[in-house]
C-alpha cells in the first residue's frame, strides 16, 4: 500500500509539473518570447493525459492573436493528374495507377464561375492547384488569364499552388494580386527522400524563398500519418516554424488505391491534436488550416482541432476526393461559438 501511494503521490507532481510547464510556455508566447526548440520537443512528448491541457492552451494562443474567425478557403485542381513527379502519397501522380481522371487546363470563364460560386458559398479565398513539377511558359500564360478573370469577374482572394516557379513568374503573380503562394514541405527533411526522389526537400524550400522574394505571403506545411515518427513531424514543424509563412495547411493521410501508401495505417487522434497544438505554440500569428483528411480521419471533421491551435478549414472538397459542402461546415464553426 505505502508503494502504491507513493506511486500516486509521484504521478501526480509530474503531471502538476507538466500543466506547469505548458503554461510557462502559454506565457513565453503571450509575452513575445516564444518558445525554445528544446520547448517545443517537451510539449511534442507530453503524455496524453496531459493532450487535452495542451490544447485547451494552444487555443488560448488562438483567440488571443486571431481572434474568433476561421478562415475559409476553397480549391480548384485547374489540372488534374499526371503529374512528373513520384510523391508516394499522390493519386495524380503519372508514376501510379490510380484511376483519377486527367484533364488539362478549363477556360478562364469556367474557373472564374466556380469562383463566384466559392465566394457566394463564404468562401474567403479561392486556390488555384494545378498537377505538375513547373508550369510551361504557355500553361503559365493561362494560368495568369484565369487570375485575370477572377479579379475583373469576381473579387475574391486569389492563391496559387503551381509547383516550381522562376524568379520571374513569382513576381508576375505578385503583380497580379495573387494573395499566397502556396508550395507544401510535404514532411520532414529526414523523411523526405522516402517519400519522393524525383527532386529534393531543398528544391521546394528554393521555391517558397522565390515566392516570398518576390512578395507573396506563403502557405505551406505538410501531410501527417505518412509513417513518419513523431520525431519527424516534430522537425516538419521546426523547419514551419523558421520559415514562418502567413499560413500553415497540415493534411491527414488519406490513403489512395494504386499508390505506395495505400495499406499505411490511420495515425492516432492524439497525434494529430499534438501536432496542431504545438504548430500553435510556434507560430501564434498565423493560419493553421487543417486540409485534406479532416471529413475521414476525424470523428467531427475539425471542431476539436478549431479549439486546439487550428484557425482554419478547407470546404467543398480537395484535389482528388470530395469534403464537407460549406453549408454543413459553416454551421460546425457556429456550433462551437466561432465565425467565418
Amino acid at each position: 500500500m505505502p508503494l502504491i501511494f507513493f506511486n500516486g503521490i509521484l504521478c501526480k507532481n509530474i503531471m502538476n509539473d507538466m500543466l506547469e510547464f505548458i503554461k510557462e510556455c502559454q506565457e513565453k508566447v503571450f509575452s513575445g518570447i516564444g518558445i525554445s526548440s528544446d520547448d517545443a520537443e517537451k510539449l511534442f512528448n507530453i503524455s496524453d493525459e496531459n493532450i487535452k491541457e495542451l490544447a485547451r492552451s494552444a487555443n488560448q494562443i488562438t483567440r488571443e492573436f486571431n481572434g474568433s474567425k476561421v478562415d475559409v478557403e476553397q480549391l480548384n485542381n485547374i489540372k488534374k493528374n499526371a503529374c512528373s513527379e513520384d510523391c508516394s502519397f499522390c493519386g495524380q501522380s503519372a508514376f501510379f495507377d490510380t484511376g483519377i481522371e486527367t484533364y488539362q487546363l478549363p477556360t478562364a470563364e469556367e474557373v472564374a464561375i466556380k469562383a463566384s460560386k466559392a465566394k457566394k458559398e463564404g468562401a474567403e479565398s479561392y486556390c488555384l492547384v494545378a498537377a505538375w513539377r513547373e508550369p510551361s511558359p504557355k500553361d503559365f500564360d493561362k494560368v495568369c488569364n484565369i487570375i485575370k478573370e477572377i479579379n475583373n469577374k469576381v473579387g475574391i482572394n486569389v492563391e496559387c499552388s503551381l509547383g516550381f516557379l522562376t524568379p520571374e513568374q513569382a513576381k508576375k503573380l505578385k503583380e497580379l494580386n495573387v494573395k499566397r503562394y502556396n508550395h507544401n514541405l510535404e514532411t520532414s527533411k529526414s523523411k523526405f527522400s522516402e517519400i519522393c526522389t524525383t527532386h529534393t526537400y531543398d528544391d521546394r524550400l528554393k521555391t517558397l524563398q522565390i515566392a516570398r522574394d518576390a512578395g507573396l505571403e506563403l502557405c505551406t506545411g505538410g501531410i501527417i500519418g505518412l509513417g513518419e515518427t513523431r520525431k519527424q513531424r516534430m522537425e516538419l514543424a521546426m523547419e514551419l516554424a523558421a520559415l514562418y509563412p502567413e499560413e500553415v495547411t497540415i493534411n491527414i493521410l488519406v490513403p489512395i488505391s494504386g499508390t505506395p501508401l495505400e495499406l499505411q495505417t490511420k495515425i492516432a487522434n492524439s497525434e494529430i491534436v499534438r501536432m496542431f497544438s504545438v504548430i500553435r505554440f510556434l507560430l501564434p500569428e498565423s493560419v493553421i488550416k487543417i486540409s485534406g483528411g479532416r471529413e475521414t480521419n476525424l470523428d467531427d471533421s475539425g471542431e476539436e482541432l478549431l479549439q486546439s491551435g487550428a484557425n482554419g478549414i478547407i470546404t467543398s472538397g480537395y484535389l482528388t476526393m470530395g469534403g464537407n459542402d460549406s453549408e454543413k461546415d459553416f454551421k460546425m464553426i457556429k456550433k462551437i461559438g466561432l465565425e467565418v
